[in-house]
């Protein structure tokens, strides 16, 4: 109910606004103790039942928040307070990049969706190396979600991805080579077999010399079955440690809010949950790979459906705008059912 009261000021606010002032609030809250107890209590749900392990890590609870929601690492110490168990900090690219010309973001609250054209914006990985290092919760596990400049070219995409796995290295429990996005001009080609042969090969190499830390990949749902077969071979082949299913669907179908002028750019909540749930389907139809569902969680029981085909882990994103921030311990309770 509280949430419902400011949902409808911030819904006023241009969505990129109304993203950064809730935090703000949040942060300030955080500031003092009893603000940290305060929402601790309000949105944290504490059990060694709802405790995941997976790739050698320990996860409070297998809720987490999805790359994108907080690009720069701005929020590494808050987000624990809010419920989650995990969360995935990015896309993170080498060097900054403002993304996308504004408008950029819009809500379609009839589809409980939003679409984007966000771009990779973020202020690179020099900035976010700074951000991560004043963590403070070492048992929240982040992820790192990492990408390409625009200006390179696919031909040179696993330099920057090399760029920034070395960079932010001992900063991350896990990374995330983001290939999927559909609002970086030909990213997505980068998931064909050939391409992606090209670019795991050095990122995991260079991985393995680091000392192997688990590296995932991130797929659209807008590839065809046989696509992502292929993708699965590559995957399997070059021991790459799991995946995230889905991105943002390009498909605009039967969307009530959907306007042409609001233009290019992916879809995520409500309108991709069927779409998401296919995909990890016919993953675990292939492979029993670790893998985080994501995509269309805008209830409890959407996490809960994520879970029963097989998901390990799952990231909210759409669902925490339109839910509030009640909605990782409401998905946690329903697990512990």
């Amino acid at each position: 109910m509280i949430y419902d009261f400011i949902k409808s000021y911030l819904f006023r606010l241009e969505p990129e606004v109304a993203h950064e002032r809730v935090f703000q609030w949040i942060n300030k809250i955080a500031q003092s103790f009893l603000g940290q107890i305060i929402l601790k209590k309000l949105y944290c749900l504490e059990s060694n039942q709802l405790k995941k392990q997976v790739w050698g890590l320990t996860f409070k609870n297998p809720v987490g928040m999805a790359a994108g929601f907080d690009k720069n690492a701005e929020w590494i110490n808050l987000l624990p307070l809010l419920g989650l168990g995990f969360m995935e900090v990015g896309t993170v690219t080498p060097l900054p990049q403002e993304g996308n010309p504004k408008p950029r973001l819009f809500r379609l609250p009839n589809d409980k969706a939003l679409l984007n054209r966000m771009g990779f914006n973020n202020h690179g990985m020099q900035v976010v190396k700074k951000n991560l290092q004043k963590r403070k919760y070492h048992d929240f596990v982040i992820g790192i979600n990492i990408g390409k400049n625009k200006l390179t070219p696919n031909e040179l995409a696993y330099q920057d991805y090399c760029k920034c796995l070395e960079y932010l290295y001992h900063e991350g429990d896990y990374f995330v080579m983001n290939i999927s996005s559909p609002n970086t001009p030909n990213l997505r080609d980068l998931q064909q077999k050939q391409n992606l042969k090209v670019l795991i090969e050095p990122v995991q190499n260079l991985n393995k010399k680091l000392g192997k830390k688990p590296l995932l990949i991130k797929i659209a749902p807008d590839l065809s079955d046989t696509q992502l077969f292929d993708l699965l071979e590559v995957i399997k082949d070059f021991q790459i440690d799991g995946l995230i299913a889905t991105n943002t669907t390009i498909h605009k179908e039967h969307l009530q809010d959907y306007k042409p002028e609001m233009g290019d750019g992916g879809i995520s909540g409500k309108p991709l949950q069927n779409l998401a749930n296919h995909f990890i389907q016919q993953i675990r139809s292939y492979s029993n790979i670790p893998l985080i569902g994501v995509g269309g969680i805008i209830s409890p029981n959407d996490a809960k459906q994520k879970f029963l085909l097989k998901a390990d882990l799952v990231q909210i994103y759409t669902g925490f705008i339109y839910y509030g921030p009640s909605l990782p311990k409401k998905i946690c309770q329903e697990i512990l059912k």
